[in-house]
């Protein structure tokens, strides 16, 4: 718990944290949504999945430039002006009338989560390697938590609200003006990037980090496929028809993952970061399994138990990515995300392409799978590295 009691008491972490929880409050709300969007434009699973493949196709777009930006006006700059920026943003999607124009507005969403996600990453690598400290974990627990926040609390109170755009319009007052209240914390950080060597951005990376790259690309394509089909699992295949309860998918799934991620920087000091990637896919292989038993019960705690092993492997790979030799702490992370970003990119359409064949519990077979192939990869690194 030292690097959650570290953030808790010096808002120079805190700070950066905040934002992390700030990203998934706004996503989490968005999420509760989701099915009405779908009803609203009359669109099915798969039109429904290249809708979020136009929100990861601007995070891909993004990747590129994300450190040049990063570099360019520092990391702290960065990171506040892009979460302000998102939240903004994503009052946009609720409001189109078209399917073509909810394309566009996520791909613009996309473009703004993608520097948010990679600048508050690098942030808090840069704030470690300075401090000597370990808060990333912790860190990423707060983006769990923020998905607690706008998913959880969202479903408790989404019966107050007539229109979707208000909901979502309280919670971006919300994140900036907290964000407003601590931004100076870290707003004048300059990062790594701004003192090493410039590096360019090209495959000539793969090799140092390729066994991160394959498993953040099955992890973080997995964990955006969640975020974004949870609820629909839960009405679609189990037939859950309340709003608050089909919710619940997601919120014990962000709850597990964020107390995993208070916990991982204290478990990390004591295994080390491979021997806990495997440990994670191991709970997460358990956990899809019993969301595959689809009763709604075992279904939920399977949600948790997928969050509770996912919680550790993010933070984890983008940690091992910062402190790559040679490589500065935004263009490891930054590479890494790619990949990720590219697993998010990919695994929206996918599953509702595998929804239209047969249902969504052939898209969760598939995340299943994926979770198993990273777990094979993470045995072949840690060997690698004994």
């Amino acid at each position: 718990m030292n690097s959650l009691q570290l953030i808790l008491t010096k808002l120079r972490y805190f700070g950066p944290a905040w934002v992390f929880a700030s990203l998934n409050i706004i996503v989490g709300t968005w999420v509760l949504y989701i099915p009405q969007v779908r009803s609203k434009l009359a669109i099915d699973d798969a039109q429904l999945g290249i809708a979020l493949f136009c929100f990861a196709l601007g995070t891909l777009v993004m990747i590129p430039l994300s450190s040049l930006i990063i570099d360019r006006i520092g990391v702290g700059k960065t990171t506040f002006f892009a979460i302000v920026v998102f939240s903004l943003l994503f009052l946009i999607p609720l409001l189109m009338p078209t399917y073509l124009t909810l394309c566009i507005s996520l791909f613009l969403v996309g473009l703004s989560g993608c520097l948010t996600d990679i600048s508050m990453n690098a942030l808090v690598s840069d704030i470690e390697q300075e401090d000597t400290i370990h808060i990333m974990s912790a860190s990423h627990g707060f983006f769990s938590l923020g998905g607690v926040i706008g998913a959880g609390i969202g479903s408790l109170i989404i019966d107050y609200f007539e229109v979707p755009i208000m909901h979502m319009l309280c919670a971006v007052i919300f994140v900036i003006l907290t964000n407003l209240i601590i931004f100076k914390a870290y707003f004048d950080i300059k990062g790594s990037a701004s003192k090493k060597k410039k590096e360019s951005y090209d495959l000539s990376l793969i090799r140092p980090l390729l066994g991160l790259t394959i498993i953040a690309f099955l992890i973080m394509g997995s964990e955006g496929a969640i975020e974004h089909w949870s609820k629909l699992y839960l009405q679609d295949v189990i037939k859950v028809t309340s709003e608050k309860i089909s919710g619940f998918g997601f919120v014990a799934f962000s709850a597990t993952m964020t107390l995993g991620r208070f916990l991982g920087d204290a478990i990390s000091k004591r295994f080390g970061s491979l021997a806990i990637i495997v440990g994670g896919c191991v709970l997460s292989i358990l956990g899809f399994s019993a969301v595959l038993a689809s009763q709604l019960v075992i279904s939920i705690f399977g949600f948790g138990l997928v969050g509770l092993g996912f919680s550790v492997i993010i933070p984890e790979l983008f940690r091992l990515a910062g402190k790559t030799n040679g490589i500065s702490a935004a263009q490891g992370i930054s590479f890494v995300a790619g990949f990720g970003y590219l697993g998010f990119l990919l695994s929206p359409p996918l599953l509702g392409f595998l929804s239209k064949i047969d249902s969504l519990q052939l898209s969760f077979i598939a995340l299943l799978v994926a979770t198993s192939i990273a777990m094979i990869i993470t045995f072949f690194l840690k060997k690698k590295e004994a």
